[in-house]
């Protein structure tokens, strides 16, 4: 199923396709992940649309071809506000948010901001018996889409089988100066020195073999667009990598040279693909390209 988490209001409703004849509420029933309770309360609350119009009553009579849109906003974010995390996706097991910069994927340290307790916060307000997971992480000046489980069984899921579950991670940066090549592979191994910083080696030098291929979707003469796909997810990758091409991502204090257009470190995680653990079902999300990263290429 694929999700654009557009930020119109498309982007808050899951679809789906109505194959037989049935009363409303029962098809709601078999196929939303939500207790009968919730789903009635998403009706009540004028969250259930058929054929694009607005439908409240529980026997409305569907027939093949329709197609039912159930507000995810009316369904689990009641009460939900954050200017750190949106919630794209929610069923018993998992959870999917974009979440801004300036926030931690999880706690380090004391009281530091971070999505897991955001989360943990919403799912007690929310009567959800549940705790948010952390599957992977985004550096805290990342944004972007990220997926924590629910459950314990859930997240060893995703742990011991992650590279086979996500099939597609991508990313999409500011880059500083005009890229040559449209498009390319790095490929190195990457090690954390004493003081935490990450630095990259042609050879073997016991660190962790890494693999991005990258694709110009824009430039200016100071700047580029590139979206980068992950064959491997080592801590920083995207940021090194680019600085070993003397085009690091703009913003980056740790690896870049300076180039600051938009305050902000410019890398955001735009889409993420991946085989659902317990449905199998296939999961495709995607955002938009931030914003202030298309301004640039006006």
């Amino acid at each position: 199923m694929r999700y654009n988490t557009g930020h119109g209001q498309e982007g808050d409703y899951d679809h789906l396709m109505v194959r037989e004849s049935a009363p409303l509420l029962e098809f709601l029933l078999n196929n939303v992940k939500d207790s009968r309770s919730k789903i009635k309360a998403t009706l009540q609350g004028r969250g259930i649309k058929v054929n694009g119009k607005c439908v409240t009553q529980f026997d409305f009579q569907l027939t093949p071809g329709m197609k039912v849109s159930v507000s995810k906003t009316k369904r689990n974010q009641r009460g939900f506000k954050s200017r750190y995390v949106k919630i794209v996706y929610e069923d018993r097991w998992l959870i999917v948010v974009e979440k801004n910069i300036g926030i931690l994927s999880m706690a380090a340290g004391h009281s530091s901001l971070n999505v897991k307790s955001v989360l943990d916060d919403y799912f007690h307000k929310s009567r959800q018996k549940c705790r948010a997971h952390v599957v992977h992480r985004l550096d805290r000046d990342t944004s972007g889409l990220m997926v924590y489980a629910k459950d314990i069984e859930t997240e060893q899921i995703f742990e011991h089988n992650w590279h086979d579950i996500v099939y597609d991670r991508r990313y999409v940066a500011v880059v500083s100066g005009e890229m040559e090549q449209e498009g390319g592979t790095v490929a190195n191994w990457l090690k954390d020195n004493k003081a935490y910083i990450t630095y990259s080696s042609p050879v073997d030098n016991g660190g962790k073999y890494a693999v991005t291929h990258f694709h110009v979707m824009a430039r200016t003469t100071d700047h580029s667009l590139v979206e980068f796909k992950l064959e491997t997810g080592r801590k920083n990758q995207i940021r090194v990598h680019t600085a070993d091409m003397d085009h690091p991502v703009c913003g980056d204090t740790k690896y870049g040279n300076g180039d600051d257009p938009l305050h902000r470190l410019c890398l955001h995680a735009y889409m993420l693909c991946f085989t659902h653990p317990v449905t199998r079902e296939r999961m495709e999300f995607e955002t938009p390209v931030p914003t202030a990263f298309r301004r640039l290429f006006k």
